[in-house]
């Protein structure tokens, strides 16, 4: 099954791709760089368009219940087994920036793990969730529903750290 592991492959090379073009894309822009900053968004958003195509050819994406499922599992064996390795092992090396953005991903993949859950539940008794917005803290990804917290309760952010997403 080469094709099944490249696609794969290529899923994840496009979706890092994407991740790193943004924060180059970011830096850029920090550093005054309006127009380079705009070619880093563009390349970004076609790296998605790649990752979205092969995540499809995959078979990837499926109903919404199995999508939630397979996002509980992902997050659970985050927060679960690979962080808390992860932040050991950053620990035992020294390495203290590490460690904390360790321990700050599995703090909020276990939120994230919480709303997929609640998610799920809603979908199989009722359908969608209820109306609301959720708030993400630009430091850890603390991802809040309804209204973000005056100090973010992972990394101690400020509430003006909190972004919308609609």
């Amino acid at each position: 099954m080469p094709t099944a592991e490249n696609l794969k492959e290529a899923f994840a090379g496009e979706s890092q791709a994407n991740r790193t073009y943004t924060a180059f894309a970011k830096k850029a822009q920090a550093d005054g760089l309006p127009n380079i900053a705009r070619l880093f968004r563009a390349a970004a958003y076609a790296e998605t368009v790649h990752a979205l195509s092969h995540l499809s050819a995959i078979g990837g994406v499926k109903k919404t219940a199995d999508n939630l499922q397979a996002a509980i599992a992902g997050e659970g064996m985050e927060f679960q087994e690979m962080y808390p390795k992860f932040v050991q092992e950053a620990e035992n090396e020294g390495k203290k920036a590490a460690a904390m953005s360790f321990r700050n991903a599995m703090a909020v993949e276990e939120i994230h793990h919480g709303l997929y859950s609640e998610a799920l539940k809603t979908l199989e008794a009722e359908g969608d969730l209820p109306d609301g917005t959720y708030y993400v803290c630009q430091v850890c990804g603390n991802t809040v529903k309804d209204s973000a917290p005056d100090v973010c309760p992972i990394c101690g952010s400020p509430k003006k750290r909190f972004v919308e997403v609609k």
